[in-house]
């Protein structure tokens, strides 16, 4: 298996062409602080084909990232999962089909649902504590799709951000019963299809798959994938969805990043992984007695601080003064994220400065979290919404109010206001829970 970006252009630079083209920095050392990125730089030349229209090097190194993951086809995406997300609901509009939505989605799928004017139906998990029990039930979502006399489909994230992850085997199967089709934010999940399980929810039965490589594997930030398991959803008509929304200057850094990672995916991950998960159950099985963890994918380590009898907020800053940086924390939680390519040594130091950290930390009453999210009374359509004249309020304003843009902070992996509902009590009351005074509402 050839690195046929990377390598081809390690060979343009060696060849001491003239650039006479895009980039302005011409592969030179301006400024010299980024020397070996700018070799990297170069733009749709003779040769390095082009993302959206692809049938040269960056085929052929699609062609080997979509052996690997065994898909039907597996494009590349130089804007991260966020236009894979776009371009996936794009194919869904083109069909004409309903979208049924998990309501634990990133706001990239709020975005693309105001850009396109999509209605969204929203699947409310059942909650029975915190935020992380929220559960999809399956008989609930067969009962919509069975009472659907148009197309639909069904939108899932799974990992979420604090790594849950959704019975994507079950959801499978009964979007197949009545012809939906199932789509997956699997941005948190690269990994998964190389653990001991394949667990990737393309090998569990989704049509429609996006992946973040740069969050689980060895690539820089912004790179991604969209997977298909059908032939209708060809590497063709995701590519020329894709090219409505995405920038025609794709960054060649990015692809070569992806391009050299499906060596890495071929050759070390899997031994990687090994490696990691009798570690993550060490960490884990070290701290049980201190420490509850959510139940998820192993490299997510999510501490349940306030059910723990912390404050997560405190527990991430000692983190921080002994020398390790969380990916998340509030008062409830403490986010974790590891990935394959750390080493025992990682685990080491992680270890240490968290003893260290609970040590200082100051320990109060285990709480209960609790938390229960109700359907929302809706007002107007997510794209009226969002570009309808809004103003920012106090959440104590804000009661009876309609959302207005997307960029509502939320918990991790729970939007509790969208765009166009009406703010209700029990809304603005999580909202306070969570440390949010202000709120974007329409005029």
């Amino acid at each position: 298996m050839k690195r046929p970006i990377f390598d081809f252009i390690t060979e343009y630079n060696k060849s001491g062409t003239l650039r006479c083209h895009m980039p302005g920095h011409k592969g030179r050392a301006v400024p010299r602080e980024l020397a070996e990125i700018t070799q990297l730089d170069i733009t749709e030349i003779s040769g390095a084909d082009s993302l959206f229209e692809a049938s040269g090097i960056i085929a052929e190194s699609e062609k080997n990232m979509s052996e690997l993951y065994r898909t039907t086809a597996t494009v590349y995406s130089a804007a991260g999962s966020t236009l894979c997300i776009q371009a996936m609901l794009a194919v869904m509009k083109q069909e004409n089909r309903r979208i049924f939505a998990v309501r634990n989605v990133h706001r990239a799928f709020l975005n693309a649902a105001a850009l396109l004017g999509i209605g969204v139906e929203w699947i409310i998990p059942v909650y029975n504590g915190g935020i992380l029990s929220g559960e999809i039930v399956p008989e609930q979502v067969e009962e919509l799709l069975k009472s659907c006399s148009e197309p639909s489909c069904l939108y899932v994230t799974s990992p979420d951000y604090t790594g849950k992850t959704a019975d994507i085997a079950a959801l499978a199967e009964i979007c197949r019963r009545y012809d939906s089709r199932l789509i997956v934010d699997n941005a948190h999940g690269a990994h998964l299809a190389f653990m001991p399980e394949n667990q990737h929810p393309i090998a569990l039965g989704a049509d429609l798959c996006c992946d973040s490589a740069h969050k689980m594997l060895p690539a820089l930030t912004g790179t991604a994938m969209l997977h298909s398991s059908r032939e209708e959803y060809s590497a063709a008509r995701l590519k020329q969805t894709m090219g409505l929304f995405a920038s025609t200057s794709p960054s060649y850094p990015i692809m070569a990043s992806l391009d050299l990672c499906t060596e890495y995916i071929r050759e070390n991950i899997r031994a990687d992984i090994a490696e990691n998960l009798p570690l993550l159950r060490e960490l884990r099985t070290e701290f049980s007695g201190t420490l509850k963890f959510a139940e998820g994918e192993p490299f997510h380590v999510t501490i349940m601080a306030e059910e723990s009898g912390f404050c997560g907020t405190e527990l991430a800053q000692l983190l921080r003064e002994n020398g390790c940086e969380c990916e998340y924390a509030d008062d409830s939680l403490v986010i974790l994220l590891m990935s394959p390519v750390c080493r025992w040594e990682d685990y080491i130091r992680l270890k240490g400065a968290m003893w260290k950290a609970l040590e200082k930390a100051e320990r109060h009453e285990p709480k209960s979290v609790i938390f229960e999210l109700y359907p929302a009374e809706r007002a107007m359509s997510v794209r009226d919404a969002v570009f309808a004249p809004c103003e920012e309020i106090s959440v104590d304003e804000a009661l009876g109010r309609i959302c207005g843009a997307v960029n509502v902070p939320c918990p991790p992996a729970v939007p509790i206001a969208v765009s166009g509902e009406i703010i209700s009590e029990n809304c603005i009351n999580i909202l306070k829970r969570y440390g949010i005074s202000t709120v974007n509402v329409v005029k």
